[in-house]
């Protein structure tokens, strides 16, 4: 299997609510005034809220199409089916419909100078078909800005260790403190990176 480069893929690690998504989103808007024409692909997860209350989740594709990820609202038949991750159901065929295209090789246009993909997380991976479209993704050597969350009591989810792993890989933690110097950080290491492009 081909790897992508080393140092083109960056990932953005931190607890839960940290801000993974918000750097993304601000990395991406940063990178965009100082190259107006990048070709940006792939998706961010945003938060779903009812009520002031997060509800679940959503994936929103960097086009502004969405769909459901997760919900704890949601109480169909079809639903009880569905895995979970603590009061969230996933919706896995909602997910895949949306983000596995974005993911797919005949989808996945020459041009693009970045790719973006958060999160790598246990919800996302509850579709089996997942992981081998972002490995793919990473054998494309595009650049590629993910999320993948810590590891939970020092138990880190397979999928996201490979990634983690990965020769290709740069690792970010986030925590309240860093979450400037980490955007500056990956946005330097980006424009340097499309740059030589």
């Amino acid at each position: 299997m081909r790897m992508a480069a080393p140092g083109k893929c960056f990932l953005v690690t931190g607890p839960p609510g940290v801000g993974k998504t918000t750097l993304i989103i601000r990395v991406l808007e940063t990178l965009k005034i100082s190259n107006p024409n990048l070709k940006v692909q792939g998706f961010y997860t945003s938060e779903v809220r009812e009520a002031g209350e997060r509800a679940g989740f959503e994936v929103v594709t960097l086009d502004g199409r969405k769909g459901r990820l997760a919900s704890s609202s949601i109480s169909c038949s079809e639903s009880l089916k569905w895995p979970s991750v603590g009061k969230y159901r996933v919706d896995i065929a909602s997910f895949e419909a949306l983000a596995l295209p974005e993911l797919q090789r005949n989808q996945v246009k020459e041009d693009t100078d970045l790719f973006i993909i958060d999160e790598v997380g246990k919800m996302e991976l509850f579709s089996s078909s997942f992981f081998p479209a972002v490995l793919r993704v990473l054998e494309s050597n595009i650049p590629v800005l993910a999320s993948i969350p810590i590891p939970k009591f020092g138990r880190d989810i397979p999928g996201v260790a490979r990634l983690r792993n990965h020769p290709g890989a740069k690792i970010f933690t986030l925590n309240t403190c860093t979450r400037d110097f980490v955007k500056e950080q990956i946005c330097s290491q980006l424009r340097d990176l499309l740059q030589k492009q």
